[in-house]
């Protein structure tokens, strides 16, 4: 009787998480750094330390074996599911900014060529319409 009431106690305990709670609210939960669109298209190569923490703030990361190297993350979650995760890592010569990499980067890109399309077809027409009234 001892060992079917401690099985049956073990399986009740282990059953909660794998079921969850019904109806449960889970919060958003951010971690990391924010990483800003504008902020990141202020960086230029060689701008010093000192100018990219003023404009970035302090990384989440600092490599105690690698200086040179400094790590923006940002992670956004609702309990144990992933909404969003964005990185940013920047490389140091010295004292100056020599290169950046990571995921936001490529969304800029992304973001700036579709722009510089929208404007292109803007322009094709307005130069269509100003034609159609000469």
């Amino acid at each position: 009787m001892r060992t079917l009431f401690l099985a049956l106690a073990l399986l009740s305990i282990t059953a909660c998480s794998f079921v969850g709670f019904p109806g449960v609210y889970k919060i958003n939960v951010e971690q990391g750094n924010i990483l800003d669109t504008e902020k990141i298209e202020q960086l230029e190569i060689g701008m010093s330390r000192r100018q990219v923490r003023f404009i970035m703030g302090t990384p989440l990361v600092q490599d105690s074996f690698n200086q040179d190297r400094w790590d923006y993350t940002h992670v956004i979650r609702n309990g144990r599911n992933l909404i969003l995760e964005e990185q940013l890592t920047l490389y140091f010569d010295g004292d100056k900014l020599a290169s950046m990499e990571g995921d936001i980067l490529e969304t800029l890109a992304a973001r700036a060529e579709a722009a510089a399309l929208v404007l292109e077809a803007q322009e094709a027409v307005v130069d269509e319409n100003s034609t159609e009234e000469d």
